[in-house]
């Protein structure tokens, strides 16, 4: 074994462990909390409500035109948190590693996720590596766990949504999913297409100072805004009306997924928000979220129905209209 692989002995907990975790791992993701390399961190949060959830990435390929596995791994986790209103602080990161990976490739990796990090201003302050066998995984897999807390007074989430909210999404969708789909290499044309990975939460953060009433929102993942908006349909029991010639998409993406015969609306994004806002503030959060680098491209798509409901209906570009429903199974698989 070539000494620029992963040994299933860097997962044994020995002498490789140790080395792996101080000589590469630390090197790249040192801080206080985790170089201590105890099994748990110790964190001083005081506060009165906290927001915790937990992802896993496995995406392929794991590396693509606009990032890889390591940003993707932290933007997806910070921007979960940033959706429900928290501030986020500290994540957790887990490898599953196969035996025979590039060590060059896990550095590639560490670097990502540290650069995604300090961008995202959270710290890994925990984490664990495990080694599988060559065969039993797909070169690298990603768990990461996040805390963050809600300031008081912020409520987010679908049991605030009323008729007449009007819907933004801060700007293209589905780069995400058509650059990785294209950086497999299946298919015989070449793209500029870059994934829109990255955090939100400095987003969020200007959008609600804006003081607009934000009443809910969530980031368009796997399924795209399409299996997004449907879920909130069902959740709130009302009618959802989206208009396609607001959407906005890049060119370049509508092209390469006409070619392919895919939905824009089921491609997944990594770094956009859906937000639904009282009618009144729709142009003053539309206008704040335009001032800011990450929503340059935000746009008003659609309005909560006063009909009750769960459908979520399109509004074609040529004026007819079309119920939207959520997809049997996957159009792109392992794309997060």
């Amino acid at each position: 074994m070539k000494k620029d692989s992963i040994l299933l002995g860097h997962g044994s907990g020995g002498k490789l462990t140790k080395s792996l975790i101080e000589e590469v791992i630390l090197k790249y993701l040192s801080c206080p909390e985790l170089d201590v390399l105890e099994d748990q961190a110790k964190l001083d949060i005081k506060c009165g409500k906290i927001a915790f959830t937990t992802d896993s990435h496995v995406v392929n390929p794991i590396f693509f035109k606009g990032g890889d596995i390591g940003d993707l791994a932290v933007n997806g986790t910070v921007n979960d948190l940033a959706v429900g209103g928290a501030v986020p602080l500290y994540l957790s990161c887990g490898f599953i590693i196969e035996e025979g990976f590039s060590l060059s490739d896990f550095e590639r990796i560490l670097s990502s996720i540290h650069k995604a990090a300090a961008k995202a201003n959270v710290r890994i302050v925990t984490g664990d590596t495990k080694v599988v066998e060559k065969g039993k995984a797909d070169r690298i897999f990603i768990n990461t766990s996040g805390i963050g807390i809600i300031p008081d007074g912020r409520d987010f989430g679908s049991h605030r949504i009323r008729p007449n909210d009007r819907i933004i999404v801060s700007g293209t969708i589905a780069d995400h999913g058509t650059d990785v789909m294209l950086s497999r290499g299946d298919f015989p044309f070449f793209s500029d297409i870059k994934s829109d990975t990255n955090s939100l939460n400095s987003l969020i953060e200007h959008m609600i100072e804006s003081g607009a009433e934000i009443h809910a929102m969530r980031d368009p993942t796997r399924g795209g805004i399409a299996t997004t908006l449907k879920e909130f349909a069902l959740a709130v029991r009302k009618n959802i009306l989206i208009d396609e010639k607001f959407i906005p998409l890049r060119k370049n993406v509508s092209s390469a997924l006409g070619i392919l015969g895919l939905d824009p609306l089921y491609v997944a994004c990594e770094g956009r928000v859906v937000v639904f806002v009282r009618d009144s503030d729709a142009e003053k959060l539309l206008n704040a979220m335009r001032n800011h680098i990450d929503g340059r491209d935000a746009a008003i798509i659609g309005t909560v129905l006063n009909q009750d409901g769960t459908d979520l209906i399109l509004r074609t570009e040529i004026g007819g209209h079309r119920f939207v429903d959520m997809l049997p199974g996957d159009q792109l698989p392992r794309i997060c």
